[in-house]
């Protein structure tokens, strides 16, 4: 069984939006884009390296798909496994795209990709796609989380964990900091919620 595992950077309030640069995603007046910028350093970058190094195909939402489609064929050796990965896109406006391999998705997305979790085949990696990530989350479809919590408060933008979030307990498996204060945690599934007595 393929496992979703969500790879985010996010601020400790939980937001999301746009941590690679200004024009990323400035919807809903989003003015931070880009920041995660400041806390780039070797420690980070090499945790970065491994995780995009493994194998994987990605779980896209649209939005997502349409920043990265023009920018990763022509930057492949930031990136090796990005264009040859299989792309499933999450979308009910756009059937097709230049970026192949892709598998585009409509309709009831969580019953597609529970389907998809049951095939033969790497893990889906999705980063960003805000949108998908809450249909995800809400249908209890995510196996993993790769956090990179910065040291940063933004106060709005798109948050991880909206409403519909599901009650779930999780471990840490591996945990670094950063020089620069990024938390870098894997969180794995872990059963039901326990509550004290």
């Amino acid at each position: 069984m393929r496992k979703v595992i969500v790879l985010e950077h996010i601020s400790l309030d939980g937001v999301i939006q746009a941590p690679g640069g200004p024009d990323e995603d400035p919807s809903g007046g989003f003015a931070y884009g880009g920041w995660v910028s400041p806390y780039s350093d070797a420690i980070l970058g090499t945790a970065l390296r491994k995780q995009m190094n493994m194998p994987f195909d990605l779980l896209l939402g649209r939005k997502t798909f349409d920043i990265w489609a023009p920018y990763w064929p022509h930057h492949a050796d930031a990136w090796p496994g990005v264009n040859t990965a299989t792309k499933y896109v999450a979308s009910n406006t756009i059937a097709s795209g230049e970026w192949q391999p892709s598998v585009f998705l409509n309709g009831d997305i969580a019953e597609k990709v529970a389907r998809i979790k049951q095939q033969q085949g790497p893990d889906l990696h999705v980063w960003g796609s805000g949108n998908l990530l809450q249909t995800l989350i809400k249908h209890d479809l995510v196996d993993t989380f790769w956090l990179m919590i910065y040291p940063i408060t933004l106060g709005v933008g798109k948050r991880l964990f909206a409403d519909g979030t599901i009650p779930a307990a999780f471990k840490v498996t591996e945990s670094t900091v950063t020089p620069n204060g990024v938390i870098v945690v894997n969180y794995e599934r872990a059963g039901t919620i326990t509550t004290g007595s």
